[in-house]
């Protein structure tokens, strides 16, 4: 592989199955509600809240600043469930990868302003990637440095 070129890795519905397989011993539930982060949560969190019966279902979908990459934005809130669903609620929130956690890390603090317990689980951790050098998610079912193409994504 040339230096400049990315390294891929491309899962099947097999591999999301497997990881997702990996991830369920790990949580630490039960919980009173799952909040699935869109759009790369949605598939994971569906099979997650199916294998743990989690019928509480919330989602986050969050926007950062798309021109010049700008690792301070702020971000804007597409949709977020109001404070009420999640006052003394411990929640799950799944992404499918954790890349640079500006995203998932923006959800964790806005539940624990609303007085929520969040925990974190992705599929994938890309530790050399965070910005958040002291933070990672609390469930995690495999470390990349590669960029991680799921089936969901591919092109149809």
């Amino acid at each position: 592989m040339k230096p400049t070129e990315v390294k891929k890795e491309i899962l099947s519905w097999a591999d999301v199955d497997a990881l997702v397989d990996h991830l369920l011993p790990q949580l630490g539930g039960p919980y009173d509600a799952m909040m699935i982060i869109t759009r790369g949560g949605l598939v994971p969190g569906g099979m997650l809240c199916e294998a743990l019966d989690i019928r509480h279902i919330l989602t986050a979908s969050v926007q950062f600043y798309s021109g010049v990459k700008q690792t301070l934005a702020w971000p804007i809130f597409l949709q977020f469930p109001s404070d009420s669903l999640l006052l003394d609620r411990r929640i799950l929130v799944v992404d499918d990868i954790w890349d640079s956690g500006r995203t998932i890390m923006t959800v964790r603090g806005r539940i624990e302003a609303a007085g929520g317990h969040p925990e974190l689980a992705v599929l994938h951790y890309k530790p050399a990637q965070s910005l958040f050098p002291n933070a990672a998610p609390d469930y995690y079912a495999a470390l990349t440095d590669a960029w991680v193409v799921y089936p969901w994504e591919r092109e149809r």
